[in-house]
């Protein structure tokens, strides 16, 4: 599969995430009996959704960064790399798992227990929060092999 198609699908992947976790936010802002299987069912989806770009990310770094990390290490910001893409490494680990607890917590009675509500809600901004900066991240990271080859 072409580089620029799994990079994508990455890119796709991620903001999918994020964009679910705000839905599944208001979601659970909104929480009732009648909504509580959709929070159930979305929970899953958001976590499916990030292990699967994880997968795609993990595939494309395996076979095809190295290239663009000599670029990026050689080029005029080798932080893009050094702090950037170190940072996003570890950082996802949290996400991936916050977005594993999610289905496990969205199997309480959310509607009715506040306390189970709110730390559904702190796991939900979380992962709003973190989703946002990897993807701020990973622009930094392109601007980084970018520059780079322009630089050349």
């Amino acid at each position: 599969m072409s580089p620029n198609i799994l990079l994508m699908a990455h890119v796709l992947l991620g903001v999918l995430c994020l964009l679910g976790a705000v839905w599944l936010f208001v979601e659970t802002l909104h929480i009732s009996d009648a909504n509580l299987s959709r929070v159930r069912c979305l929970s899953r989806v958001v976590a499916i959704t990030m292990w699967i770009g994880y997968a795609v990310a993990g595939y494309f770094y395996i076979l095809h960064y190295a290239p663009d990390k000599a670029v990026i290490l050689k080029g005029p910001w080798p932080f893009a790399h050094s702090v950037f893409m170190e940072v996003k490494e570890h950082v996802v680990i949290m996400l991936l798992l916050l977005v594993t607890y999610l289905p496990i917590a969205a199997q309480s009675n959310l509607a009715h227990n506040a306390g189970a509500r709110k730390l559904f809600l702190t796991v939900l901004g979380l992962i709003a929060v973190i989703a946002f900066f990897a993807d701020g991240f990973g622009g930094v990271i392109g601007m980084g092999v970018k520059v780079g080859l322009l630089s050349k």
